[in-house]
C-alpha cells in the first residue's frame, strides 16, 4: 500500500525535543586540548582546501582512533545513543551500472539479480536487527532517503519490501517524507520504473546531472546516455511533487564557461531545486588532481553559478548549497533538513552507511573495503554490520554537527544549545569572535550564517570549529 504524506518542510523556530524515557549515551570524556591560535588555523583550512570541508572529521586513524570502540560496546551505545524520540533514516543502494572517476561513496559495479537480492534480503535483516536493539515505537521517523549508488537500477518491488518492513517498525512524525536518486538515463529510459517507485510513496526525486560538459564527461567516464529533457518530463509525469538536479564543480579541467554552461542548461529544465556539489577529492579515482584545483578558480564557478540561479528565481542564502525556486520550501529532502538544521539523530542502514547522533558515530561494513562480502555475513549472523562505531567527546560531536550544518552555510544556535546544553559562544569563544571580527560570518534570526566574504573563505571558517586535534592534524600537514 502506498505511503501518502503532507510534503511540508522543516521551518520549526525550536529544535524537536531530545529526552527520550532512558538516559540518553553522555559524551566519552577527554581531556581538554589548548586550540591552536584562529588565524593559523583558518589559513590552515584554506591552504588546504581540498580537505576542509562538510566531510569531518579527517583522517580518522590520526585524529578520533582513540575513541574507537570494541565490537561488544556496540550494542549498548547504540541503543543508548538512539534513545530519543525522534530519527531520520538513510538506506544505501550501492549498485551503479559504472564507477564514476570522481565518486567518493561505496559503489559496486557488479550488479546482478543475485546480489540484488541477497543485498536487499540484508537490508530487511538489518531492520529487523535495530527493532530488535530499539523501542521503536519511541522512535518517529521524521524522515527517509535511499540513495547510492544508483537506488533505480534495482527492482521497484525490492525497494517496496525494505520499505514496508521500515514503516512497520517505526511510526512517522507529523512532515515525515522520503526522497530517491536517480540518473538521467533510467529517468529518460524507463519511465515506468519512475511511476513504480512513486507509488511506494517517494514524493521528492533528485536527478544526478553533475554536468552537461562532453569533455568532463568523457574525462571522468560518466555514462552520457540518455536525453536530460526527456528525463525530467518523464519525473513530472511520474508524480513526484518535489524535483532536484545535482550539480558538480570543482574539477582540475572544468572551467567557469563549463560550469555556467551546466547551470543554463539545468534552469531551463525548470526543477523545483538545483543543488551544487563541490568536488570532495579523497577517495576518489582522482584524488591526485586536488593540487590542480585553486581556490579563487573554485570561488569564481560558485559565485557565476549563484549569480545565475538568483536571476532565475532559485534562492538561496550565502553559502547555502540547496537553491529553490520554492517559495518558504529549502530546497533539501526533509531527511537532510532535519539532519543539517536540528542535528536529528541519523541511522544509517546498507553497506558503508553512516549513523551519527552527536555521540556516537558509526560506519558499517564496506565501508573501508567497497565490498559487499562481510556486511552479508555478518547481518545472516545476527550482528550489527557495523565496521567501526566512535564514542565521541564533546568536541568531536560538537564538530561534526557545525560541520554538517554548513552545507545550509550557517549554524542554528539553538540546536547546538539543545544538542550539547551549552550556547555555542561558550564552546567557540575565539572561533565567533575571529568571524564575526573580520566579517565572515554574522548573527541572522537563530543563526550564525556566512556572509559574501565567508563563502569565498569557507574551508578557512570551517576549520576553525574542528575539534583541536583535528585542528592539530591539519597544522602538521604543512605547506602541501
Amino acid at each position: 500500500m502506498p505511503l501518502t504524506t503532507a510534503h511540508t518542510q522543516s521551518d520549526r523556530t525550536e529544535p524537536p525535543r531530545s529526552a527520550g524515557n532512558e538516559p540518553p549515551l553522555l559524551w566519552m570524556p577527554e581531556t581538554e586540548l589548548a586550540r591552536p591560535d584562529p588565524a593559523v588555523v583558518f589559513a590552515a583550512g584554506l591552504r588546504h582546501h581540498h580537505l576542509a570541508n562538510t566531510a569531518y572529521p579527517i583522517a580518522h586513524r590520526k585524529t578520533i582512533w582513540p575513541f574507537r570502540q570494541d565490537p561488544e560496546r556496540h550494542r549498548d551505545l547504540l541503543r543508548r545513543a538512539l534513545a530519543g524520540p525522534r530519527l531520520c533514516l538513510y538506506i544505501h543502494v550501492p549498485f551503479c551500472e559504472r564507477r564514476c572517476a570522481f565518486c567518493e561513496y561505496t559503489v559496486l559495479e557488479q550488479h546482478d539479480e543475485a546480489a540484488e537480492a541477497a543485498y536487499f534480503a540484508a537490508l530487511e535483516r538489518e531492520v529487523e536487527l535495530y527493532h530488535d536493539l530499539l523501542d521503536p515505537g519511541a522512535h518517529e521517523l521524521a524522515g527517509l532517503d535511499m540513495g547510492g549508488g544508483t537506488p533505480l537500477l534495482v527492482r521497484p518491488e525490492r525497494i517496496g519490501a525494505v520499505l514496508d518492513r521500515i514503516l512497520r517498525t517505526f511510526p512517522l512524525a507529523a512532515g515525515f517524507a522520503m526522497s530517491i536518486e536517480t540518473t538521467p538515463k533510467i529517468a529518460a529510459m524507463d519511465p515506468d520504473r519512475l511511476a513504480a517507485v512513486r507509488a511506494l510513496g517517494f514524493e521528492r526525486i533528485s536527478m544526478g546531472l553533475q554536468t552537461v560538459s562532453s569533455k568532463l564527461l568523457r574525462v571522468y567516464g560518466r555514462d552520457q546516455a540518455g536525453d536530460n529533457r526527456l528525463a525530467a518530463d518523464h519525473i513530472r509525469r511520474a508524480g513526484y511533487r518535489a524535483f532536484n538536479i545535482d550539480l558538480m564543480y570543482g574539477f582540475a579541467h572544468q572551467t567557469v564557461d563549463d560550469f555556467a554552461a551546466s547551470i543554463r542548461y539545468t534552469i531551463d529544465l525548470a526543477p523545483d531545486y538545483i543543488t551544487l556539489y563541490r568536488m570532495r577529492y579523497k577517495g576518489t579515482r582522482i584524488a591526485g588532481e586536488a593540487g590542480q584545483v585553486d581556490l579563487n578558480h573554485i570561488n569564481a564557478m560558485y559565485h557565476a553559478a549563484r549569480e545565475l540561479l538568483l536571476a532565475a528565481g532559485y534562492a538561496a542564502n550565502p553559502g547555502k548549497n540547496a537553491f529553490s525556486r520554492i517559495p518558504d520550501d529549502p530546497g533539501t529532502s526533509r531527511y537532510l533538513t532535519e539532519r543539517v538544521v536540528w542535528s536529528t539523530p541519523y541511522l544509517g542502514l546498507g553497506l558503508g552507511a553512516q549513523t551519527f547522533t552527536n555521540t556516537v558515530l558509526g560506519y558499517n561494513l564496506g565501508a573501508a573495503t567497497k565490498t559487499m562480502g562481510t556486511y552479508l555475513d555478518a547481518v545472516a549472523a545476527g550482528r550489527l554490520p557495523l565496521q567501526d562505531l566512535y564514542h565521541l567527546p564533546p568536541s568531536e560531536g560538537m564538530a561534526k554537527m557545525i560541520a554538517v550544518s554548513f552545507y545550509f552555510g550557517q549554524i542554528h544556535r539553538a540546536a547546538f544549545r539543545r544538542a550539547f546544553g551549552r550556547p555555542l559562544e561558550t564552546c567557540f569563544p575565539e572561533a565567533v569572535a575571529f568571524v564575526l571580527a573580520r566579517g565572515l560570518m554574522e548573527y541572522h534570526g537563530p543563526f550564525l550564517r556566512l556572509t559574501p566574504a565567508g563563502v569565498d573563505a569557507f574551508n578557512g571558517v570551517i576549520a576553525l570549529f574542528y575539534s583541536p586535534r583535528v585542528q592539530a592534524h591539519l597544522l602538521g600537514l604543512g605547506e602541501g
